[in-house]
């Protein structure tokens, strides 16, 4: 399904799905959504600017591999519950650092790096699966 219209507008959506990804992984802490809620919507993104326009095209707008991409989620998501355990406390117990900006207060959490960790490690898996079976299909 390589049609003119959906090749020109594959590009757009994919930005703006990665952008309500965004969004999805930040308010994630306070209403529904989170780290793989978010991943899976940015991981379609990357799907369908895959069917639109090829594996390299994505392959280079990710600009790392996937799966390192991946792993960089995972060491996050790690690190964000060992954090706790060096603190004094039980594993994967939330802290929070707060952080003065200008007139106000950034609530900074490790909670928040586990949710991004998880954002990436379901971007990369998802995506290289993706791209695998896209590459696969294009033979």
């Amino acid at each position: 399904m390589r049609t003119l219209i959906f090749r020109t507008v594959a590009p757009y959506l994919s930005s703006l799905m990665v952008l309500f990804s965004v969004f999805v992984l930040l308010r994630g802490h306070n209403e529904p959504g989170g780290g793989f809620i978010g991943g899976l919507i940015a991981a379609s993104a990357f799907a369908i600017y895959g069917i639109a326009c090829g594996v390299s095209p994505v392959r280079r707008a990710l600009y790392f591999h996937p799966m390192g991409i991946s792993g960089a989620g995972l060491l996050m998501a790690s690190v964000a519950g060992l954090l706790s355990v060096f603190s004094g406390v039980p594993f994967m117990t939330g802290l929070w650092l707060y952080v003065p900006i200008f007139r106000e207060e950034l609530a900074l959490s490790t909670v928040l790096l586990f949710d991004v960790g998880v954002y990436f490690v379901v971007v990369g898996a998802i995506t290289s699966i993706a791209l695998a079976l896209e590459e696969r299909e294009g033979d």
